[in-house]
């Protein structure tokens, strides 16, 4: 199967500079993927410097981290297709420098949490209960009391 894509790639790429080649020529295209790729490298380094600043900034909590880390990650995938030679790659890389990767955030988010959540199930419980809050409560339960707000808790387990 990745075989399979990256020859989709090749063609898809092969294809792009071909149908750009045909309507700028052939020295305009290959000069604007020179461009593209000094354009990527000025961003993957101003953005860089904001990806580090936005960690800063989650560090003192004025920003949640996920949003940090969904930041760094997508300026990191920009980075690398960016290096990879082809226009398309080069579109795609500068969606993701650009400030338009905040509309890519949220799906960095969704598949973060879902693979968490897969690695945390996988795991098993171990004493450790993490809160939604993000608070992490660490201790071992020695009675657990069912308390239905009248007053008067009982044991949940064993006598009743």
């Amino acid at each position: 199967m990745p075989a399979v894509l990256f020859a989709l790639y090749l063609v898809a790429e092969i294809a792009a500079l071909v149908v750009v080649g045909h309507f700028l020529g052939v020295v305009p295209t290959i000069l604007l993927l020179i461009a593209g790729s000094a354009l990527g490298m000025i961003l993957v380094r101003s953005q860089g410097r904001r990806v580090v600043d936005g960690f800063r900034r989650a560090r003192r909590g004025e920003i949640t981290p996920g949003t940090a880390v969904a930041d760094g990650a997508l300026v990191a995938l920009g980075g690398v297709l960016m290096f990879v030679p082809g226009l398309l790659t080069s579109v795609a890389g500068l969606l993701l420098l650009l400030p338009t990767r905040v509309l890519f955030r949220p799906l960095v988010s969704a598949f973060a949490t879902r693979r968490i959540d897969r690695l945390v199930m996988a795991t098993g419980y171990r004493g450790t209960v993490v809160e939604p809050s993000g608070e992490v409560v660490d201790g071992v339960v020695v009675q657990e009391y069912f308390d239905d707000g009248q007053g008067g808790a009982r044991r949940m387990l064993g006598d009743h």
